[in-house]
């Protein structure tokens, strides 16, 4: 897809998932203006910053959030302001236009691909993470993780519980990350439904302190010379149509994006 958007789209049913690859972040923040769409707040935090590549990827993610909520409202990017929850959760602040519009978002990077997912009247979350977690950071993930996750992980061969403890990490994170609560809850709090024989079917999870409904998607992401396994979490019983956007100047996955639905 382009990196211009046709017209806004308020629909609660679908979320926007942009997926900003590394190499096309200094043309595509240059197209928006660079550091100049940034409040003061924002490049003092990126000045503090210790590498290039840390200041150039927040700047990815301050401009894709604005050119992400901005595509989904028709608002322009430069008029976009934010504010943080209890848990350091940004959200687009009142007098932003977060009032209004009941626009939310959610930010993830990685080295290699930086991620924003938007959704309207509904909570989401978004997680990113390099594919292909070695056995050792496995094992060290999977101590942190419920005891049925922990039953499931064991019965597998060591190839299959690193790729299935890599699915439920990203899963996890995206979680909590659309309650706002980051990683403030503990991963043993709550378990996702073990995976089918196929790898398919709906997820779910099972949280007896938030048992409010959410739906589920994972995003294998293969892209020269990078592989990704993206998660998005979206409030609500329904599954949200997933719209993924590449930015003009971005190369797009050769590999299928893995639906999981009912």
């Amino acid at each position: 897809m382009s990196l211009l958007a046709t017209g806004p789209d308020l629909g609660t049913g679908t979320a926007d998932l942009w997926l900003l690859p590394e190499h096309a972040i200094p043309a595509f923040t240059a197209g928006l203006g660079g550091e100049r769409l940034l409040t003061p707040a924002e490049r003092a935090r990126r000045a503090r910053l210790f590498s290039p590549a840390a200041r150039q990827r927040f700047l990815a993610r301050r401009l894709l959030c604005r050119q992400a909520l901005s595509a989904r409202t028709g608002r322009p990017p430069d008029a976009w302001r934010f504010t943080t929850g209890r848990h350091g959760r940004p959200e687009p602040a009142p007098d932003g236009y977060g009032d209004g519009d009941g626009v939310r978002f959610s930010l993830a990077s990685t080295r290699g691909l930086v991620v924003c997912a938007v959704t309207t009247g509904r909570a989401c979350g978004v997680d990113v993470e390099s594919y292909g977690l070695s056995a050792d950071s496995a094992h060290h993930l999977a101590r942190f993780f419920a005891p049925a996750e922990r039953r499931e992980l064991a019965a597998l061969d060591p190839a299959a519980r690193a790729a299935r403890t890599g699915e439920l990490w990203v899963l996890k994170e995206a979680y909590l990350k659309a309650q706002g609560a980051g990683l403030h809850r503990s991963l043993a709090e709550f378990s996702f439904t073990p995976r089918g024989p196929s790898g398919q079917g709906r997820i779910t999870v099972r949280d007896p302190l938030r048992p409010g409904p959410w739906s589920f998607d994972l995003l294998d992401l293969l892209h020269p010379g990078a592989r990704h396994l993206v998660a998005l979490s979206v409030e609500g019983d329904h599954p949200a149509e997933v719209r993924q956007t590449w930015p003009a100047g971005a190369d797009t996955p050769t590999a299928p994006r893995r639906r999981e639905a009912p």
